[in-house]
């Protein structure tokens, strides 16, 4: 009898196919909820101040109150109201709130004072609604948090959270969960099983942080149910300790989050962003981007007005440079414009040379190019007046890093880091380093970097609430200075 020979397959191994994904934008049906809510207190509470005031609702008031869901939508999506909706603090949310609310009712007011219907509307009971409609709006969302605080602060399975790697970045993000109790996380600890250095950047010392113990236990706590989420703060350098991390991690339930270290780099206007699914950090980047023609739209209309209010003084100085010393009126010198393109600055004339070139030495105390009355005008800032043409024109604004000479520019982009970053906007006629006093000559590398610091921290946190700040205290301290000589 044959013997039957059985065909035998090894055992398959476990196939892992890796798919190609993407990323999705975090998405709250919450979220939604309260932006169409506060849509709804806006024109519930219009409803409420026709009421008090026995004012009849008419399709003027539904067209007012059409406008103001619009327009508030609009500024608040633009002043970030709903974008990290667990990230803001309570005070960031209702000033954000508020500061959109104000720039509602101001193109409310300018809509009463253009269109004709609204001009028949009852103003006491208007300015009720305009009044009242922001702190409902804040004290609605305050509520909000505090009853979420209560219930989850209250709850018997609150959201365990461990941080992997006790870093700054660890530290920073506990700082921010701790301050923020309506999520309902709670810290476990932190884990790390690298050693302890000096350098703080990489491991934290054992007296700023309790660490609960490394990666292994890290594993063994997630499998005793001890955690809920975890969070991954390692540097970017320690790749593979990560992949491996994530792997292990796989074999759970846990939901773990990856918080790549990008607050290493000296970041410039970063904001977050992605390309069908890819996710991007910017690290150098403009506000430019998403609010160039609100920016531009404001110079129009400021520089329009400045130079209608300062036309007769204008020409007063222009008289003055003719008569006081031989040469043309104005003064135009190449500078650096935004994206470090050249541009041509107009200037009234303060010195007896018109110098632009390779070699443009700064003007110093008791500078013999200067004139008598050019020293005026230059102490008075009246010699920076002509760029509101610059600033119509669109090569400048009225707000931004003031322009070096290109001399000036080769010569601290090599010496300054940073320095070309400033470049990331329209150069200003005045600036946030002129308001805290960092205004004409800078003999040293120390002076210009402090400049610098500056113009870097206005492109950071540009906003145009800060533009008018910047503009306003302009006039209290940015047309005089000890160094403008």
């Amino acid at each position: 009898m044959g013997s039957q020979q059985t065909e035998r397959r090894p055992r398959e191994a476990a196939v892992v196919t890796k798919q190609t994904t993407s990323i999705r934008l975090h998405h709250s049906n919450l979220l939604a909820f309260f932006r169409a809510f506060d849509s709804f207190l806006v024109i519930f509470l219009l409803s409420i101040a026709l009421m008090a005031f026995g004012v009849e609702w008419n399709n003027i008031y539904t067209g007012l109150g059409v406008l103001a869901i619009i327009t508030f939508g609009f500024f608040a999506e633009t002043n970030e109201v709903y974008h990290m909706w667990r990230g803001h603090s309570t005070t960031s949310l209702a000033s954000r709130l508020l500061g959109a609310w104000v720039a509602t009712a101001m193109v409310l007011g300018m809509a009463a004072l253009l269109i004709d219907p609204f001009k028949d509307l009852n103003s006491t009971a208007i300015i009720s609604w305009i009044a009242g409609t922001p702190l409902v709006i804040v004290s609605f969302h305050w509520f909000r948090r505090v009853v979420l605080t209560k219930v989850r602060g209250q709850s018997s399975k609150p959201r365990r959270v461990g941080i992997v790697g006790a870093t700054p970045l660890g530290k920073r993000l506990v700082a921010s969960i701790n301050k923020m109790p309506w999520t309902g996380y709670r810290i476990h600890g932190y884990y790390d099983d690298r050693a302890c250095v000096d350098d703080n950047q990489r491991r934290l010392k054992d007296e700023d942080v309790t660490i609960c113990g490394g990666l292994e236990q890290l594993r063994a706590d997630v499998k005793a149910g001890k955690i809920d989420i975890v969070f991954i703060t390692l540097p970017m350098a320690a790749e593979k300790r990560v992949r491996t991390l994530i792997d292990a991690l796989a074999n759970s339930t846990i939901s773990a989050y990856l918080i790549p270290d990008v607050f290493s780099f000296d970041l410039l206007h970063s904001r977050l962003t992605g390309f069908q699914g890819i996710p991007a950090v910017s690290i150098y980047d403009s506000p430019l981007v998403e609010h160039g023609s609100t920016k531009r739209a404001a110079d129009i209309i400021l520089s329009t007005i400045i130079l209608a209010l300062l036309a007769i003084p204008m020409i007063a100085v222009a008289i003055g440079v003719k008569l006081s010393s031989p040469g043309p009126v104005f003064f135009k010198q190449f500078r650096y414009g935004v994206r470090g393109e050249p541009i041509k600055v107009w200037k009234f004339r303060s010195m007896s040379v018109c110098e632009d070139g390779p070699d443009v030495p700064q003007a110093k105390r008791d500078d013999p190019r200067v004139t008598p009355f050019g020293s005026f005008i230059r102490r008075t800032s009246l010699d920076e007046l002509p760029q509101l043409f610059n600033v119509l024109g669109g090569s400048m604004s009225l707000i931004g890093p003031r322009p070096h000479a290109v001399a000036h520019n080769e010569f601290y982009r090599e010496h300054i880091q940073g320095y070309m970053l400033r470049h990331k906007v329209k150069p200003g006629i005045t600036g946030l380093a002129q308001i805290n006093g960092f205004r004409g000559e800078t003999e040293t590398l120390d002076k210009m970097a402090g400049r610098i610091a500056y113009d870097l921290e206005y492109i950071r946190n540009w906003s145009l609430w800060l533009d008018i700040k910047i503009l306003w205290w302009t006039f209290f301290r940015g047309f005089v200075g000890q160094q403008a000589y």
